[in-house]
């Protein structure tokens, strides 16, 4: 029991092999460790160096090594989704699904009091065999779980739900903007019931987590999600935790020269900079669509985007003549970037974004202005919530019937967040900062975590 060990907990985390659920896990392990906690942080053997400088307190959180077993398809040595193509992602998890056993013996011997998980549904009930209370983790706002896995979304393979009822909001949901255009509830239920895994699908594997874990744990605030959060308790009978924001520690790198001197040679606030994280990757006419979009807006820009669909190179997807076009005043990327670094310089006055959480909190205490184009899941109601509900930003207009965007909508995004005289531009720059000021409070952030922890040790002692 934590209180027979002067309150300390020692707590397992096991998230999705992404770099995208790796890092908030590593984030919250370090508020945990500053308070004197243990983590045991399972994951991939050869992963364990692109997190490394993410620990900051390897005294109390320990890298556990994992074997990813290998499955017929999946690429040798692919450890996370970095590694391996879209259509592989159900074999990646196969896999992961396959390191149960060795999770078991790491846990009897480890025997930490908690165990944090997302996507291994099977983690509640092993955990249950070995005495261990079982967290879900979701690294995934409240509004957007309110909106797609309360249980009255359930799908039955014998009566799936329908598009038009994915676009129209639970019952008893709580006052909001929050919907889902046709194109992308026909995707999130494309996606919901495609196998992932070994003979369950990507809603059956969700629902079996909320459902089965002792309870749920959300990166967020009431003073922001407090409906959804009161609505997902209802729905589900069983308590929520909240971390707080568990905002990124400072950098304790410097800005790789090369864009500081690139950045330092725009006047303060009138870069736009786009990044649609790790794993996304756009079709070539919407890769080129979206650098038109900027080429037209006149500003300077700064892209770190993968290679479209069928393109090995940056390169060889720029539209025709772009490059020279926007020479001196335009660049586009392929490698990985120091986004929180490069958020934070005066230069940059505008991100625009594929709305997923790590960003948007990266975002959200940053100064630039949001431009919002998400491109799947739960990235379209963040991207609702955002430009709606908190009108922090704007949506970048696309075809209700196939999400399609042309470059005059994305210069008109841009051009509404980065006009100071525009009513838009004036309203989402007063509540940008209004929440950001909320989100930095003295004593907010620290306040959760106390509270998030004495929750988990009343969750371990009874």
């Amino acid at each position: 029991m934590a209180s027979e060990r002067d309150g300390k907990l020692h707590v397992a985390m096991y998230p999705w092999f992404a770099l995208g659920h790796l890092t908030p896990y590593i984030r919250l392990a370090n508020k945990l460790g500053s308070r004197g906690h243990r983590v045991s942080f399972l994951l991939p053997l050869k992963t364990q160096s692109k997190l490394q400088h993410l620990n900051l307190h390897p005294q109390l959180i320990q890298f556990i090594p994992i074997t990813v077993p290998h499955v017929d398809g999946l690429p040798p040595g692919a450890e996370t989704t970095h590694d391996i193509p879209f259509s592989s992602i159900s074999l990646l998890i196969t896999a992961m699904d396959n390191t149960q056993k060795d999770v078991e013996i790491l846990f009897m011997n480890l025997k930490p009091d908690i165990v944090f998980f997302d996507f291994t549904h099977w983690m509640p009930s092993l955990a249950t065999r070995l005495n261990i209370k079982s967290v879900d983790y979701f690294i995934i706002n409240p509004a957007s779980v309110a909106y797609l896995l309360v249980p009255s979304r359930k799908q039955e393979k014998s009566n799936p739900l329908s598009e038009p009822e994915l676009m129209k909001q639970p019952e008893g949901f709580p006052p909001s903007t929050l919907k889902l255009l046709l194109h992308e509830a026909q995707r999130t239920l494309a996606h919901n019931n495609t196998q992932f895994g070994e003979g369950v699908t990507f809603h059956e594997r969700i629902i079996i987590s909320m459902e089965e874990c002792d309870t749920m744990a959300f990166r967020s605030c009431r003073e922001i999600e407090a409906p959804f959060c009161n609505y997902i308790e209802t729905q589900y009978n069983k308590p929520l935790l909240l971390t707080g924001p568990v905002l990124p520690d400072p950098p304790t790198s410097q800005l790789e020269d090369r864009w500081v001197k690139w950045l330092e040679k725009f006047p303060v606030g009138s870069v736009v900079y786009c990044s649609f994280g790790s794993e996304c990757v756009l079709s070539k006419d919407k890769f080129q669509e979206l650098l038109l979009g900027f080429e037209l807006s006149g500003l300077p820009f700064l892209v770190a985007l993968k290679p479209p669909i069928g393109a090995d190179t940056i390169e060889e997807a720029l539209p025709t003549g772009f490059k020279e076009r926007v020479e001196g005043r335009g660049i586009v990327d392929g490698g990985w970037m120091q986004q929180q670094l490069i958020l934070g310089h005066p230069s940059v006055g505008c991100f625009v974004t594929h709305c997923g959480s790590g960003s948007l909190s990266e975002a959200l205490v940053n100064k630039c202005q949001l431009v919002l184009l998400p491109h799947f899941g739960d990235q379209y109601l963040n991207a609702r919530m955002m430009a709606g509900d908190l009108k922090v930003g704007v949506e970048v207009e696309k075809r209700e019937e196939d999400g399609w965007f042309g470059k005059e909508s994305v210069c008109k995004a841009v051009k509404l967040v980065m006009d100071e005289e525009s009513e838009i531009g004036h309203e989402v720059r007063k509540n940008h900062t209004k929440f950001r000021e909320i989100l930095l409070r003295e004593g907010l952030e620290s306040s959760y975590i106390d509270s998030f922890i004495r929750k988990l040790q009343d969750l371990v002692d009874n």
